[in-house]
């Protein structure tokens, strides 16, 4: 297990993973009082946490999958990226694509951030590609 640093200045506990094999950590809301999402709405919920992540890794901000299936309620840039050279607060943006006004209390877990490698590339320009099975099939491709 890596050990990354955190500030959390939310008074709220730190992101966690809710079981052993969870990918995603739960993040909590960090506001003072009930924020209120008509359908249609989108806010930037403030996490009050700050990460410090090492060369080569990035932090994604996903939507939790009960409040998707349950209030329509999801990350609207999803997956957020944070990337390891920034400072500032951890800050969701969540929308409300359901049919109804969804409350969001303080504390509230709201997202879940999953820490994972990435590696950087450089392109080097080329005349063709190698052909694949696949090849440009794309969206709808492989069927129903």
């Amino acid at each position: 297990m890596s050990v990354f640093r955190i500030l959390n200045f939310s008074g709220l506990p730190n992101p966690e993973y809710a079981t052993d094999y969870s990918a995603g950590m739960d993040i909590r809301a960090h506001i003072s009082a009930d924020q209120v999402l008509n359908p249609g709405e989108r806010v930037l919920i403030p996490t009050g946490l700050k990460i410090e992540l090492p060369i080569g890794f990035e932090a994604q901000i996903r939507p939790r999958s009960g409040l998707a299936l349950k209030q329509g309620l999801t990350v609207l840039n999803s997956p957020g990226t944070i990337d390891a050279d920034y400072r500032g607060e951890v800050k969701i943006l969540l929308i409300n694509l359901g049919q109804e006004a969804v409350i969001i209390h303080p504390g509230d877990k709201i997202a879940q951030m999953v820490v994972s490698r990435h590696e950087r590339v450089s392109w080097q320009e080329a005349e063709v590609l190698e052909e694949s099975k696949r090849g440009e099939g794309g969206f709808g491709h492989t069927g129903i």
